[in-house]
């Protein structure tokens, strides 16, 4: 009995395991057949390296947490089967996708400046551009879990960003994360910081809260910088070399 238990908990691990693995190939074909394999391959595994992030974030600090889910041109996410206790924890698991989503990208950079490969610079500034995006302070974007440890008002800075995106790059995407978005905007207006979760959830201390600003600023402006720095890359390979992507 118990082996016929245990062969039936590993069959279901090694499912889990071919869903996120199938949702991660289904991508890799969808994008390939718009920006080439090598492109496409190398975008999902930095979408992997970021989800990974979270999941390892989240396993630290002892939540229970599943294998990243992949839907072609939406992303990826990973399956919290327990929310944080507190915005501390909610912040630490936030902050662990771009912060490692940023090393798989500076993997790609330098991998592309070794090798002069046009199409791993491109890669490159996807990655950055997609964790610098995910800095966007306003939940359900890492962003907004992050800057939540200060306060939700916080949350608020976000609406004008998601908006000025729209207008520069209309995309039904950004309409879905602004339906998302907005029943946190409404919590973020009705927040009051004599509230019982005011005082529990979101009691955080002080210092805490100082550390995990300047960690945020520091990457934002990072990863700013490495886009500009990339994007200008890119442009020399286009008009220098005229070398496809």
């Amino acid at each position: 009995m118990l082996k016929l238990l245990a062969l039936l908990l590993s069959g279901a691990k090694l499912g889990k395991l071919a869903a996120s693995g199938g949702t991660m190939l289904l991508s890799v074909v969808a994008y390939a057949f718009i920006f080439g394999w090598r492109y496409a391959v190398g975008f999902v595994v930095l979408l992997f390296v970021h989800e990974m992030g979270h999941y390892i974030a989240a396993r630290q600090r002892g939540l229970p947490v599943g294998l990243p889910t992949f839907i072609p041109f939406l992303g990826a996410w990973i399956e919290m089967k327990k929310m944080p206790h507190d915005a501390e924890t909610e912040a630490f698991v936030g902050l662990g996708g771009p912060l490692l989503g940023t090393v798989g990208a500076l993997a790609a950079w330098m991998l592309a400046r070794a090798y002069d490969a046009p199409w791993l610079m491109a890669v490159a500034y996807a990655g950055f551009f997609l964790n610098l995006f995910n800095l966007i302070p306003l939940s359900p974007f890492d962003g907004g879990r992050i800057t939540a440890v200060l306060s939700p008002r916080i949350w608020l800075l976000g609406v004008p960003i998601l908006g000025a995106l729209f207008f520069w790059r209309p995309s039904p995407m950004l309409l879905l994360m602004a339906l998302l978005a907005a029943p946190q905007v409404w919590k973020a207006i009705r927040y009051r910081a004599d509230s019982e979760e005011a005082k529990t959830y979101y009691a955080v201390p002080t210092a805490k809260k100082w550390e995990y600003a300047l960690i945020y600023l520091a990457l934002a402006a990072f990863l700013a910088v490495m886009m500009s720095e990339v994007h200008d890359a890119l442009q020399v390979y286009r008009t220098m070399r005229g070398s496809p992507l």
